[in-house]
């Protein structure tokens, strides 16, 4: 069914709106987190309040991750405006109940924390659908650059999530949920009344087995990730827990099962079929490599700058949210220049070229960063920041239209689904790899460091070593949490022994950073030689997805998925 000449136009503008606010609520509180902890009253470093603070930014990204293949398998059941509009009306209903929390300290953590996973449970719903409704509302020869342009959308989102956060934080800590009220009000509005089916829905019974392994696999995986990075009987990190050994590995089973279950179901929610389409699966491998990667930029910028940078800059600490997010903004335009046009030239020279140089240049912008010192020239930064930015872009908007561009009709749903999948999976895991990176690097030469530079400053030997032995995770968190770091691990008591000299020195702007900036460069070598090494893996996976062929012969990539589904 053809929706008519203009509501393509519909569908993008909506649907890009859909995307922009589910991405940005999904980075929205990292920034905000130390507003959010003090306005419900709880310290996020104290014994037990760290897991809050993970799942606070986990929760969402977590049912984002395993909920995304059901929901798109479910809008090509059922219809996928149907499940993109219900989902639209999910996440309005938990923006105002976020916005709403009536309680303080634990129950209130709690309160947002079950609210944040409903609000991810509409938002898997829009962004699992929003590419399929795209892909069937445009020809072949424009679909690039819808999807450039609503692909860049939801990247752009994520960055500028950090930026609304700083700026709302500043406000009041409510208002970085009341934003996301008229919006998702309006979108679900919006929806309902203009958006309609133009690709028919095709009944079919509900993949159960594969829906409860999928969803239990990923989700204790996942899980266990989180929990991996947090201390555990003394050590830096918890990758010893039974406990978290059992999520590693019980997930990792219960995916095996899943696959086992998917080839044999005769309707299966996950397409397995569909990675013999080289085009598919080689364009999914290099999303979840770049998702992973770009996971890790994300959060080590935000401590970079907040931690260290913007305090031996002059900044004070209560501000740094706000300017990290600012400082940030090269990337996010970096994403919005090269995602359209890249997008719209792919439709004429083929996704290779363009997903392929773009992640060669993120690549070379990981390397850069590798390089520069601690304490850099902005301008420097700022150039690599946008070139990253300009790679993504490059990569994102071609990668997404062959993705979709390689499927039949009918399993675009479905495809857009895993598709999303991998996409968040990454995002998730990169939480999980680079903190892990980074906390190791840390874990060496950190205590040393941190304990013999408050004693040489007038700190007591057991306060000085109680502090040091706080494990580095605290400490990577302590640098985003507003407030002087010293003052919060220190405390007030301890502080009124020292001198006023002393005090000064502790609690200036360039104390702390400049302590652990030895250490924590030592980290970011390691975590950007990774991040660089993962996006040249995905340069190679884009390379070999295969000739571009023109629009009006892409069909054919349809062929060996009904070969597979006969067989």
């Amino acid at each position: 069914m053809d929706g008519g000449p203009r509501y393509k136009w519909i569908a993008l503008s909506n649907t890009t709106l859909g995307v922009l606010i589910a991405t940005m609520d999904a980075s929205i509180v990292i920034i905000s987190l130390p507003a959010i902890f003090h306005g419900i009253g709880l310290d996020p470093l104290a014994a037990g309040n760290i897991g809050y603070l993970l799942w606070m930014i986990l929760g969402y990204l977590l049912v984002s991750a395993v909920l995304v293949v059901v929901l798109g398998r479910l809008g090509d059941m059922f219809g996928r405006v149907r499940i993109y509009n219900l989902g639209f009306l999910i996440f309005a209903v938990a923006s105002v109940a976020l916005s709403l929390d009536p309680f303080t300290g634990g129950g209130g953590a709690m309160w947002l924390i079950l609210w944040r996973v409903v609000q991810a449970f509409g938002g898997s719903m829009i962004t699992a659908n929003s590419a399929a409704i795209l892909t069937d509302a445009f020809p072949p020869g424009q679909r690039g650059m819808a999807l450039g342009v609503n692909q860049i959308t939801a990247l752009a989102g994520q960055f500028l999530g950090l930026l609304a956060g700083g700026l709302l934080a500043a406000v009041d800590w409510r208002a970085v949920f009341w934003v996301s009220v008229p919006l998702s009000v309006a979108g679900t509005v919006w929806s309902y009344l203009s958006l309609r089916e133009t690709a028919s829905g095709r009944r079919g019974r509900i993949d159960w087995l594969g829906n409860v392994t999928f969803a239990a696999g990923a989700g204790i995986l996942l899980a266990g990730i989180t929990y991996g990075i947090q201390p555990y009987d003394g050590g830096a990190t918890g990758w010893g827990n039974p406990k978290v050994l059992a999520g590693l590995f019980g997930g990792v089973l219960l995916l095996a099962v899943f696959c086992v279950v998917e080839v044999r179901a005769a309707e299966p929610m996950f397409k397995l079929a569909l990675f013999r389409m080289r085009a598919f699966a080689a364009g999914n491998l290099a999303a979840l490599l770049t998702a992973i990667a770009r996971g890790g930029l994300q959060f080590m910028l935000i401590i970079w700058l907040q931690g260290i940078w913007l305090p031996l800059h002059g900044y004070a600490f209560e501000d740094t949210p706000l300017w990290a997010g600012i400082f940030m903004l090269p990337l996010t335009f970096g994403f919005l220049v090269a995602g359209p046009l890249s997008g719209y030239l792919s439709d004429r020279f083929g996704a290779r070229l363009f997903s392929t140089t773009g992640l060669v240049v993120v690549a070379c912008s990981f390397v850069g960063l590798l390089l520069l010192p601690v304490n850099f020239d902005y301008t420097a930064f700022a150039l690599l920041l946008l070139l990253n930015g300009l790679g993504q872009g490059m990569f994102s908007s071609p990668n997404t239209s062959s993705i979709m561009g390689s499927v039949p009709p009918e399993h675009r749903g479905v495809a857009s689904g895993m598709r999303s999948t991998f996409q968040n999976s990454g995002t998730a895991l990169s939480i999980g790899v680079f903190f892990s990176l980074m906390v190791s690097g840390l874990a060496s030469s950190l205590p040393a460091t941190l304990s013999g530079g408050l004693q040489a400053n007038g700190v007591p030997a057991d306060t000085a070593h109680r502090v040091a032995s706080l494990p580095p995770v605290s400490t990577l968190f302590a640098t985003f949490l507003g407030d002087n770091p010293i003052r919060h691990l220190l405390g007030a008591e301890t502080l009124s022994g020292l001198t006023a000299a002393q005090r000064d020195t502790l609690t200036g702007s360039g104390f702390f950073p400049g302590l652990v900036s030895g250490p924590f460069h030592h980290g970011l070598v390691i975590v950007f030689g990774v991040a660089a090494g993962m996006a040249l893996i995905s340069a190679v996976a884009s390379a070999l997805r295969g000739r571009h062929r023109p629009a009006g012969l892409r069909q054919e990539a349809a062929e060996p998925l009904g070969r597979a589904g006969r067989g």
